[in-house]
């Protein structure tokens, strides 16, 4: 069954509009997994990432019968590769376009996929404690508030469900990213976090940004990904960085790009 939240803020239609048209350009995170990709989750030797490397195994543990909510996570990979592994996947996304992928990738290989559209920050189409794992790869850079999108997690997972969410350094939205410094190997911090393209981007280079149909970006603060967490009632378990093995960005080469968090909500 799939239904539609449409978009209720002139930001969120932005980035919907901005991500259905980077899945119309098959962009990396708009690539249905192949046929062979789906028999690997099969025999349980293909599960999907947070980041570039693989997980520890631990973190997301058996998922045969669990159910899982892929937060923000369209695109035809990480819930196609879940269900085919076993899971009961409900998969959630601002993007129409990246949920009709998953939709695509579930009528290829007869898995059995619940699609529905709506903003992160708000999941009340959900009841409390229903989900035993909600899997959250890098997306709540789109939102300018990620801690509803914490408390949210918690209220619909079950005592004992585990949140596995990754998202970008924030050391990442401090430099000016000038393409000639860059070349020369060189930064220059221009922004201080959290950073907000709505913020501190001038207005030029901000309707140049939404112009071009890019979605617009936050970056939030250690503060605000982790201890948010903390904050809605989760306990952390385990973290990791992870570098980017392709950098586009010259401070990728100097720190981790990619944090990951696995976090539990307590049985008490």
């Amino acid at each position: 069954m799939t239904t539609n939240t449409p978009p209720d803020t002139p930001l969120i239609e932005h980035n919907r509009q901005a991500w259905n048209q980077q899945a119309a350009r098959d962009c990396e995170w708009s690539r249905p997994v192949s046929p062979e990709a789906i028999a690997a989750a099969r025999r349980g030797e293909l599960l999907p990432r947070l980041t570039p490397s693989p997980m520890p195994p631990h973190w997301l543990g058996n998922v045969q019968g669990a159910h899982i909510l892929c937060l923000a996570a369209g695109g035809g990979q990480q819930a196609p590769l879940l269900a085919a592994a076993g899971a009961v996947v409900t998969v959630f996304d601002l993007s129409d376009t990246q949920l009709e992928l998953d939709r695509q990738v579930a009528a290829r290989e007869q898995l059995t996929l619940r699609c529905q559209q709506g903003d992160m920050s708000d999941l009340s189409v959900f009841g409390d404690d229903i989900f035993d794992l909600v899997f959250h790869p890098i997306s709540n850079l789109y939102v300018p508030d990620v801690e509803p999108v914490w408390r949210e997690c918690a209220r619909v997972l079950k005592p004992g469900g585990r949140l596995l969410a990754s998202f970008y350094n924030p050391a990442l939205f401090v430099d000016d990213r000038d393409k000639t410094l860059a070349q020369q190997g060189l930064l220059r911090p221009a922004y201080r976090l959290p950073y907000a393209d709505t913020r501190q981007l001038d207005p030029a280079r901000l309707q140049e940004k939404k112009s071009r149909g890019e979605a617009l970006v936050f970056g939030h603060s250690l503060t605000a990904l982790i201890g948010g967490q903390l904050a809605a009632g989760l306990r952390l378990l385990d973290m990791l960085e992870d570098w980017q093995p392709s950098p586009s960005l010259l401070l990728e080469a100097y720190l981790p790009g990619f944090i990951a968090t696995c976090a539990e909500k307590p049985n008490d």
